[in-house]
Parts: structure tokens; C-alpha cells; sequence
């Protein structure tokens, strides 16, 4: 590990700490173990990849990842996989959007170019000025079928109709 990315980590570790004292919760060796897990293992690592990464059994992974997840510093991806996915809060990271395989529930990390993500940024906030929201921040997932499915599965590149029938 880079001295680059130790100094990062350690910076994680402090704002975790400081932010589960705040919640009136203890930085545990296992909740420490999850947040270095999450930082090493790929874009939105499930429950059995962070079992395997922290040595941790799978109750105390869901234990430790729903009080993390409450105090602000792990965020769920949804997707339609089994299992939950799972990410440090972007503000611990970057802004970031995601990829999300919906068939084999593969999520990857993308930014959008500054100009466009300013631009979207600014659209949203009239959006939710115009409904009555006075702070709106956001989150961007785009569903859709990764090449390796796709490559499985010729069909998945062709559109559906609302009636189910596939359309080329």
C-alpha cells in the first residue's frame, strides 16, 4: 500500500471515529476491520465478499454494517442481486455514480465530466426548489446489462416492448 493510500485510510478511520462517537457508538476492531475491507475490496462489495475480506462471521458483518449504515458512514446499493451491496459514504471517498448489472448484479464506479455533473447538479436543485426541498443532493444508478452478460445472453442487448416481446 502506497504511503498515499495509508495516509487516506487513516484519515477514514479518523472521520469514522469520530463520527460513531457522535452516535454514541464505539469504533470496534470489527466495525474497523469492515471499513478496511470496504476500502480494499472492488466498487460494492456484497456480504459474502466482505465476510471473506474481514475474517468476520456473517451475523456480526450484518451486525456491524447496519450500525455503520445508521451512523452515516456506509451507504447500501440497491440492486437485484441476493445480497446487499455496500460502500463508505461518498463523503469518506469521492462523488460517484454507478453501473449496476441487473443481471448478474455487478456494480461499477463512474464519474460523469465536471461540466455535465455541475449541469445536473444545477437542474436537480431547481427540481427540488420547484417542490418545495430546500437542500437536494443525489444519486445516479444506471441499470442496465453489463458486457459479460450481455455476451451470454444475446437477447439482453434488445429492447423489450410493455407486452414482454423482444423488439431488435
Amino acid at each position: 500500500m502506497s504511503e498515499r493510500s495509508r495516509s487516506g485510510l487513516a484519515r477514514i478511520h479518523q472521520t469514522v471515529e469520530a463520527r460513531l462517537a457522535s452516535a454514541r457508538q464505539r469504533y470496534t476492531s470489527q466495525r474497523r476491520a469492515l471499513v478496511d475491507a470496504l476500502s480494499r475490496v472492488g466498487p460494492a462489495p456484497g456480504v459474502p465478499e466482505l465476510v471473506a475480506s474481514s475474517g468476520l462471521p456473517q451475523s456480526s458483518v450484518y451486525r456491524n454494517l447496519a450500525a455503520l449504515e445508521h451512523a452515516g458512514i456506509v451507504r447500501r446499493i440497491v440492486t437485484d442481486d441476493e445480497f446487499g451491496r455496500y460502500e463508505l459514504d461518498e463523503d469518506l471517498t469521492e462523488h460517484h455514480h454507478h453501473l449496476i448489472c441487473s443481471s448478474c448484479g455487478r456494480v461499477e464506479d463512474v464519474t460523469i465530466p465536471g461540466r455535465l455533473e455541475t449541469e445536473v447538479d444545477r437542474a436537480l436543485d431547481r427540481l427540488g426548489r420547484r417542490n418545495g426541498f430546500a437542500e437536494v443532493t443525489h444519486r445516479l444508478d444506471l441499470i442496465g446489462t453489463c458486457r459479460a452478460c450481455a455476451v451470454r445472453m444475446p437477447e439482453a442487448g434488445a429492447s423489450r416492448t410493455p407486452g414482454g416481446s423482444v423488439k431488435e
